[in-house]
């Protein structure tokens, strides 16, 4: 992996989550966990370009949600194509069951102590920003809700300043 800088990627930020999906990684060295996502949003707020950001939603059941919330950065690993099976994997089991990434032939690299996922097409490293849960409150829609948080078990949103951009050699 090489770093690139923000300004040199060229990818379509309304369909990398949705269509690629991406696996979010945290923790350290000695422990890790990594989960699918295919929610999320990439962009810029409290500054410009230099404050690029990333954001994750993560429900309060998944595993790696107590990763997420005792580590300072997390990673986005983006896989652009032929992952799709390993990547539903990964969604489908929790890392409390077994190891997921031996299950899927994958292993961790680190940058700065923060895990990623090897072989990935690129990876944002994030720093946490701001934390904060989805509250029923807050939905406009009664549907969006019923449709999406049967089970009331809102996601919990982290927003990170993407601090490297790493991309395959």
């Amino acid at each position: 992996m090489k770093e690139a800088g923000i300004e040199e990627l060229s990818f379509n930020p309304f369909t990398i989550f949705s269509e690629k999906w991406m696996l979010l990684t945290a923790g350290d060295e000695s422990k890790a966990n990594s989960m699918t996502v295919s929610w999320g949003h990439l962009g810029s707020i409290w500054g410009g370009l230099g404050n690029a950001t990333a954001i994750a939603y993560v429900r309060p059941q998944r595993y790696t949600r107590g990763f997420m919330d005792t580590q300072d950065c997390y990673s986005l690993s983006v896989f652009m194509k032929g992952m799709r099976r390993e990547l539903a994997y990964m969604g489908a089991h929790s890392g409390r069951d077994g190891d997921k990434m031996k299950a899927c032939g994958m292993e961790y690299d680190y940058y700065n102590g923060v895990p990623y996922v090897k072989g990935a097409d690129m990876v944002f490293i994030c720093r946490k920003q701001y934390v904060s849960q989805l509250k029923e409150e807050g939905f406009l829609d009664p549907e969006t809700v019923s449709r999406n948080y049967p089970e009331k078990d809102f996601h919990c949103v982290y927003v990170g300043n993407i601090e490297k951009v790493l991309v395959k050699d």
